[in-house]
């Protein structure tokens, strides 16, 4: 005759575990958490964002100036740098160029990216030009006029880049540095 198996099991052991839910306090503490990470990041992705076209001209004209010096060493020429502050435009011209040229030179000229304007230029002879235009001329020596050129929206959110004349550095700062101050 057959016994009946029964399977008596340690209930102590099985016991069920209560499920694990959040509380409302931890809920709040993790949202004011985020929204405080929030607070102190979002100003300075907007910066970064907005500051981008600002960064993007400012390589971009080191990269001309940079250009140019070299230019003027290779071919022995006196180059010439031209800013427009009313269209914010800037073009190149050199000794032996032609009036077809100089005009098509002029037509075909640079401008910045988005928002960002030639705020002035600023050079010891001629002093502060915010208005009509400027020439920075670059010799077959590889010198190049002393010049500071502010580029940015305005002066608020503004790069300064400046040319030594000797020395060939050109350094920038990330604000609005007054060429009476250096």
């Amino acid at each position: 005759m057959m016994t009946p198996i029964s399977i008596v099991g340690n209930r102590s052991s099985a016991r069920l575990k209560p499920a694990r839910a959040y509380t409302l306090v931890e809920l709040t503490v993790v949202i004011f958490m985020i929204g405080l990470m929030l607070a102190l990041t979002i100003p300075r992705i907007q910066h970064n964002l907005l500051g981008d076209d600002l960064k993007a001209a400012t390589r971009r004209m080191i990269a001309m100036v940079r250009n140019l010096r070299d230019m003027a060493v290779r071919d022995q020429k006196v180059y010439r740098l031209h800013f427009d502050m009313e269209s914010d435009r800037f073009w190149v011209e050199w000794d032996s160029i032609t009036l077809e040229e100089q005009e098509d030179a002029r037509e075909n000229a640079s401008s910045l990216p988005g928002e960002i304007h030639i705020l002035d230029v600023c050079q010891r002879h001629t002093g502060k030009k915010d208005m009509g235009g400027a020439v920075i001329h670059f010799t077959p020596r590889g010198y190049v006029e002393y010049a500071v050129i502010h580029l940015g929206r305005d002066e608020e959110s503004a790069h300064t880049i400046v040319l030594s004349p000797f020395v060939g550095t050109i350094k920038t700062h990330g604000t609005y540095v007054d060429i009476d101050t250096m």
